[in-house]
């Protein structure tokens, strides 16, 4: 494969990978890693570090879009930003001293368990009950355009969503996905957010809670330009094009496509993991 292929295939699959991340939270980068490990060849840490760069892309190409919609709650997002920013930092701590197959076989575990999250059907949490102390305390109630008109929504266990983000920070931080998958389950099933926010408030985060780990890998010298540059482009024009078409796409459908694609991707992690050919 002379460098001309490279940067295409790399492009083009950066490209779907963006479109995939802006429709479903992911951040493209739990496309990307696999793509780049397992179809192109590139060591693990390299792709790591270029799929980083492009989650930050995704996060600048989609979030204000959906922000000028008026989907993505920036309240919540700021919040539970901090909780990812230092998950982020310990986790590549942990990857910098992890083999290639460990960190694959990590990796396939929580796509699995993404998948999963993603095909159970949940009904949206509903507006009775005692409203959430922090919640009301820092405004995160709110509402968002659907296909119905306009929709409220009431934010419930804080505390609980604000762990499992510390944990989904320390899995951008070890894996190189922006952990938007994780984020998207912590708003979406422990918080009761809608999952349009969830998907749309995940794209605003992730690009801080990737630069928090970006900063290491350049630092150890593990972003390389050229792999770095078709793979941002490609995910930037990915992302503005799923931000398009987010609006008009229905829940449903968004996960079906999330659990598809991150069941394939899981398979793949896992098999090359045990068998060390990663």
């Amino acid at each position: 494969m002379n460098t001309f292929e490279f940067t295409l295939i790399a492009g083009a699959g950066s490209l779907l990978a963006g479109f995939l991340g802006a429709l479903t939270g992911m951040g493209g980068g739990i496309v990307i890693t696999p793509l780049l490990t397992l179809l192109m060849g590139v060591d693990i840490h390299y792709a790591i570090g270029a799929t980083l760069i492009s989650v930050m892309a995704t996060s600048s190409g989609a979030a204000a879009a959906y922000v000028r919609e008026g989907i993505s709650n920036i309240r919540i997002g700021m919040f539970l930003e901090i909780a990812t920013t230092v998950g982020a930092l310990a986790g590549v701590k942990v990857a910098l001293l992890l083999h290639a197959p460990t960190i694959a076989v990590i990796f396939g575990f929580v796509l699995l368990y993404s998948a999963f999250e993603s095909f159970r059907t949940r009904r949206e949490a509903p507006m009775e009950g005692p409203p959430d102390r922090i919640a009301s305390f820092l405004r995160m109630d709110s509402s968002y355009p659907s296909l119905q008109g306009v929709k409220k929504y009431r934010v419930r266990q804080v505390p609980g969503g604000f762990c499992v983000m510390f944990g989904a920070g320390v899995l951008s931080g070890l894996l190189g996905i922006g952990s938007g998958a994780l984020k998207v389950i912590a708003m979406d099933q422990v918080m009761g957010i809608p999952f349009k926010v969830s998907t749309t408030t995940s794209n605003f985060m992730i690009g801080v809670t990737a630069a928090a780990s970006a900063g290491i890998y350049l630092k150890r010298g593990y972003v390389d330009p050229a792999l770095a540059m078709p793979v941002m482009v490609g995910v930037l024009l990915g992302a503005l094009l799923g931000a398009r078409v987010l609006p008009k796409t229905r829940s449903r459908v968004l996960r079906l496509i999330f659990g598809a694609v991150v069941t394939v991707l899981a398979i793949e992690m896992l098999y090359h993991g045990f068998t060390g050919r990663i």
